[in-house]
Formats: structure tokens, sequence, C-alpha cells
């Protein structure tokens, strides 16, 4: 077992008294990337909430590397569903935030940033604003804002969802590839069984309400995995697990 990057502990909590999630207990392993898979309004959000320190539960403990960070913010990245770049800065400079509100310099943050848009894919994109980007490159550019956040540890709450299915698979086939070169352990929300099984090292199953996680299933098939693994018996195999212990 690799060494766990960060972990909950019984993390439960409620909104205007009704219990929401209940007794959350999951880990997330050294270069592990785990998917979080359930319906949509089971909890899935209000976890990555706690655990990136921006809602404090109402029991539990987030611990990163045996550390207790539970409510405190700027520990790991957290990327939500919208890219949130700021129109009026080039692709630069938004990729460049995270290292400007830490206090570096401008220039050297922008070349520290600039460094890795080759390995993200966003060459020639440096000079340009996000308008003049697609759907696919913000995106990318918003996961390498991301990894310059924390390297460690992210929180990805369903990146490829708002794009359309031929993008969604390039964009799959180009991440997985990102992820054997860099280090960064990923905590991965959807609500897309395939792109679960295509993207996960373990996938825990969501159920409720409250939201619980009901299941953890450890997908034991290589990284990267290419298109031929979505047309595999194995592949199949697993999608009728998920859907059989989801009810669907």
């Amino acid at each position: 077992m690799s060494k766990i990057k960060l972990e909950t502990r019984n993390i439960s909590k409620s909104y205007a008294g009704e219990l929401t999630i209940k007794d959350i207990n999951i880990h997330l392993g050294e270069k592990e990337l785990v998917s979080l898979l359930g319906v949509s309004g089971i909890g899935k959000s209000t976890l990555f909430n706690v655990i990136a320190g921006v809602q404090v539960p109402d029991s539990g403990q987030v611990l990163m590397e045996g550390q207790d960070i539970t409510g405190q913010t700027g520990k790991v990245s957290y990327m939500q569903q919208k890219d949130l770049m700021q129109p009026h800065l080039t692709v630069l400079d938004n990729v460049a935030l995270p290292l400007f509100i830490r206090g570096m310099k401008k220039v050297q943050a922008r070349e520290e940033a600039a460094s890795h848009f080759r390995d993200f894919g966003l060459e020639g994109t440096a000079k340009k604003y996000p308008t003049q980007l697609s759907g696919g490159m913000r995106q990318r550019a918003a996961l390498l804002r991301t990894y310059l956040f924390s390297q460690e540890v992210a929180l990805f709450d369903e990146p490829f969802s708002a794009l359309d299915a031929i993008t969604k698979s390039a964009m799959h086939r180009w991440y997985l590839d990102l992820m054997d070169r860099i280090n960064m352990s990923t905590l991965f929300i959807t609500h897309d069984i395939d792109e679960s099984i295509l993207l996960s090292d373990r996938v825990y199953i969501m159920t409720g309400p409250p939201g619980i996680i009901a299941h953890e299933i450890l997908i034991d098939t290589p990284r990267p995995r290419g298109d031929e693994f979505l047309l595999s018996d194995e592949f199949m195999g697993y999608k009728r697990q998920i859907r059989k212990l989801l009810s669907l």
C-alpha cells in the first residue's frame, strides 16, 4: 500500500438540522487517483468543501500525512466544475495566480508557471486570454493552476463534465498521460461511471441520503488505460458491478 497522503475520519456534516454526509472515512495514497462516484446531490461536494477547509464538519477529522488540517484552507488544491479563469488576465497570469498569492515576484512566478506549459499542452497560449481558448484548453490551464497551488494533493469536482463527448474523451487520454508524469495525488468527483473506471485506481461509491461511503472498488488495471480498455470485458465487468451497487 502506498503512503497515505490524505484521509478523513468519521466526517459528518449537517445543513439546517438535516444530516448531509455521515461518518465518511476515505483515504488517498501517494500518486493515487481516487474517484468519488454518486448521484447528484448525495453530498460529494459537501465532503470536498470539508476536506478543503472551506466548511467545518460537525464531527470528524481531515488529516494530511497524519497532521490534523480540519477547517484549514490552503492545504490542498481544489478545482471546481467551472474553470474560474479571470477574463481580464492572460492565460499565463491566470495560471500563475497561486504563485502571485503566495507572494512570489511576478517575473519569477510567470517563469515558474511558463515552465509547465509544455507538459500541460498549453504551448503558444501564454499571451492569449481565456475567451480565446477552447473549453478543453481552458480546463488544461485550470488544471495547471491547481497543480501550482499544491503539487501534492488536489480535489477535482467534475472538471470534465461541461465538455462535449469528443473533447472529454481527448481530455481523458491527455489526463491519464499527464498523471503518469506528475506526482500529484488526486480525489476526483464524478457521476460518470465510465469516467470513474477509466481514470481511477480506486472508486468510492456514495449512496444516501445522508451521503455515506457504501462501497470501495479497486480498479486493478495498470494506468494509463487506452480506448481499447473501454471495450474490454474487464471494463464491462467493473461497470456492471458498479451499476448493481448503485441499483441502476
